[in-house]
């Protein structure tokens, strides 16, 4: 066995953690790739992995759940902004305020079910007038009654 590793590694064969691999790779070194790049995310995933660990959560965390977590805060990052776009450009602005973002969680089933709890500042209140306190119409006072 001693002289097959002697023989490998006198002759290059042996990269790094003992693995067989030709000498002529071993001088190229390949330029590191984050892994939201890998996941293809723009939500750092090297960041939410260091939050999830010194939070406090759980003892241990395991790799692929801070990718999972960057991917669904990315889809209700991006799910907010697009109703909310809609909202502004229904109210003819180019800039997204805090009342676009209440109107586009609270017009959204789903959205308004999941920040049920949750406090927009400066979002104010859905345009709401309850039935009760619209004025009746009135009916025709008809100029022929039947008598």
């Amino acid at each position: 066995f001693f002289f097959f590793f002697f023989f490998q590694v006198q002759f290059g064969f042996v990269g790094f953690c003992g693995k067989m691999a030709p000498k002529a790779a071993e001088g190229k070194k390949k330029s590191a790739v984050s892994r939201t790049k890998k996941a293809g995310l723009q939500f750092p995933v090297g960041r939410i992995h260091r939050h999830l660990r010194k939070g406090g959560y759980a003892d241990r965390v395991g790799a692929g759940a801070p990718v999972y977590l960057a991917a669904v805060l990315e889809y209700l990052t991006a799910e907010v902004l697009e109703l909310a776009g809609n909202a502004a450009r229904d109210n003819k602005k180019s800039r997204i305020i805090p009342r676009h973002i209440q109107l586009a969680v609270r017009n959204d089933e789903e959205l308004n079910k999941l920040l049920s709890g949750v406090t927009i500042a400066a979002g104010g209140v859905l345009p709401n007038i309850h039935s009760v306190l619209t004025p009746k119409k009135k009916e025709k006072d008809s100029a022929s009654q039947d008598y």
